[in-house]
């Protein structure tokens, strides 16, 4: 085919083409299929990063939101330790402030009788009356004295300083108290000082 006739060919579909365009609105290079190979790995590279970067700062919005979460429940349990041990304090205070109001009128006591210029009977009779009161005291704070001498001997309760040859008692009960021992209902709050009867007639029987 001559040379001319085909330039003109090629004039004649442009024209083609370009009236089919205007006609349709449509350009037939947009129905053609998306590129492949390094171009479309090329454009989905150009996305990518946008999409890692709200993603990275979507996870760097929940660690602030952890940290903040974690550093007020410190401070909640910091202050709530602190709440407990303010309330330890102020109960113990209580306590203890009950106990010393009970006491102050045995203290009122011993200071008038060191003040008194009786007899010695007299001093003693005093000092009774004191330790009855103080008896008293501790009778209703469910603090009671241990049993001791003529009692037998248990180690739980009494704390033996040494045995005395006795035979007027039975072997291994308390012959002597030498300091007395109290129990806060059944808990024990010091043991009773004691020296316990060896009867010697009772053993070889």
């Amino acid at each position: 085919m001559p040379i001319q006739e085909t330039e003109e060919l090629r004039a004649k579909e442009s024209r083609g083409q370009f009236e089919e365009v205007r006609e349709t609105g449509i350009d037939p290079a947009s129905e053609l299929p998306p590129p492949d190979g390094p171009l479309a790995e090329a454009d989905a590279a150009s996305q990518a990063p946008a999409a890692g970067s709200t993603e990275i700062d979507q996870l760097k919005a929940e660690r602030d939101q952890l940290l903040d979460r974690l550093a007020r429940m410190q401070a909640e349990f910091e202050n709530a330790r602190k709440r407990a041990e303010r309330e330890k304090l102020e109960f113990r205070d209580h306590v203890t402030g009950n106990v010393v109001e009970q006491f102050l009128p045995v203290l009122d006591n011993f200071e008038l009788a060191l003040k008194a210029t009786g007899s010695e009977e007299q001093l003693r009779s005093g000092v009774s009356l004191i330790v009855k009161q103080m008896e008293e005291i501790l009778g209703k704070m469910q603090v009671n004295a241990i049993p001791a001498v003529g009692a037998e001997f248990d180690p739980r309760v009494h704390e033996a300083l040494g045995t005395v040859e006795r035979d007027d008692l039975p072997d291994q009960h308390v012959a002597e108290e030498i300091r007395r021992g109290y129990k806060i209902r059944e808990r024990l709050l010091r043991p009773a000082l004691v020296r316990v009867a060896h009867n010697a007639k009772q053993v070889n029987e």
